[in-house]
Order: structure tokens, then C-alpha cells, then sequence
């Protein structure tokens, strides 16, 4: 599953996109679990100290971000699905 990553979070992997391995049927939450896995620094830039993802963190999941999907992030994703994962950015 290739995910795309943005602004800063491009510099916690240290590339634009990465392929994550994840078994048939699995879901949102399981992706993030296996982002965290490979890259444990992206812990402090998507969760809170309880483990819930930052509100200004969004992952879309073909154009559509996952809070707003059917089943949140219990949304079965598939390898041809377009994951983007975003940070809050600032600007004026």
C-alpha cells in the first residue's frame, strides 16, 4: 500500500512516499499502526499523549478524510486506494 506523505511529515520519513505490507482487509487504524512501526518519530507528530490522533492530523484515503469515512478508521482499505497523510500547516 503506498501512502503519501506532506509538508513536515516528509521530513520524519524521509521520502514522499512509502509502500507499507499490510495484509488483505486491513483497516485504517491498522495502516497508522504499521506507520508507527516503521517510523516511531511519526508518534509525536500524529498522536497525543493518549494515543488518539491530533485533530489537525488528517488521513485521506482517496480524497475522503478518514474521520468522515463510513467506519472512521476502522475503513477496510485496499493496495489501489490513494492514501495521503497530512499534517496542520500555517500560513498567511
Amino acid at each position: 500500500m503506498k501512502v503519501n506523505f506532506y509538508a513536515t511529515l516528509r521530513n520524519v520519513v524521509k521520502q514522499k512516499s512509502v509502500d507499507f505490507d499490510l495484509p488483505p482487509g486491513a483497516t485504517v487504524h491498522q495502516l497508522l499502526d504499521e506507520m508507527l512501526n516503521q517510523f516511531p518519530a511519526l508518534r509525536h507528530e500524529l498522536l497525543d499523549e493518549k494515543g488518539n490522533m491530533f485533530a489537525h492530523v488528517h488521513i485521506f484515503v482517496n480524497g475522503r478524510d478518514a474521520p468522515f469515512l463510513e467506519k472512521a478508521l476502522d475503513t477496510e482499505i485496499k493496495p489501489e486506494d490513494v492514501i495521503g497523510v497530512f499534517p496542520a500547516v500555517g500560513g498567511g
